[in-house]
């Protein structure tokens, strides 16, 4: 058997054949004793005494004495699903962006950081990059945000919608792509934002077409 090696199979057929007679009836007790059930345990008693059962199989008797309990099994069941099915959405794009950031810094530090640079300096103008998109996207540094959700753990990029995340990924391969051409940083948080505001637009506009559909 699946979990239970022991079980004893040809027992069970006993008790299968004789449930179909309309006078049946077996204690919990008996069931454990001569199939070898695990999963299951019954105590007799009246303090302290009764039967208790793995959440799977209350969950399978239950929906066998209440069909409207197995019908709430399977809604909610289809809703977990889905919830996990956007939650991985959520992860892939998250972990797009994180690649698309080592794109985004390997370009700054070809273009950026001349040689002589402390690591100090250098970690000062990643930071400055990442706020160009930041401020592009979300309007706020990463220290702004910082500062105005003390209680929030992680940053800002994590609190990101899907859209968010999808536009933050294209910024971040623009963004190399114009640094790569010696555009200045000024012009740069400019074209990104307009690009910010035009691709959460689409995207907002994309899903709002499912929603209605």
């Amino acid at each position: 058997m699946l979990n239970n090696p022991n079980f004893n199979p040809h027992i069970y057929e006993g008790f299968k054949k004789e449930s179909a007679k309309p006078h049946f009836w077996i204690s919990p007790q008996k069931w454990i004793n001569e199939t070898n059930a695990i999963g299951i345990t019954s105590k007799s008693g009246r303090y302290g005494g009764g039967t208790f059962a793995h959440s799977d199989i209350a969950f399978k008797f239950a929906a066998w004495i209440s069909a409207e309990f197995e019908l709430y099994l399977v809604t909610e069941f289809k809703r977990l699903k889905i919830e996990e099915q956007k939650a991985l959405g959520w992860s892939a794009k998250r972990e797009l962006a994180k690649i698309n950031y080592r794109i985004h810094t390997d370009a700054i530090k070809h273009n950026l950081i001349p040689a002589k640079l402390t690591p100090k300096q250098t970690s000062i103008v990643y930071a400055n990059e990442a706020d160009v998109l930041n401020i592009a996207l979300f309007g706020v540094t990463a220290k702004q945000w910082r500062d105005k959700n003390p209680d929030s753990k992680g940053n800002i990029r994590d609190y990101a919608s899907i859209n968010e995340l999808i536009c933050l990924s294209n910024m971040e391969n623009i963004n190399a792509v114009l640094i790569n051409d010696g555009i200045p940083q000024k012009e740069r948080l400019v074209k990104l934002n307009k690009i910010a505001i035009q691709q959460i637009s689409v995207l907002n506009e994309v899903e709002n077409r499912k929603l209605l559909k």
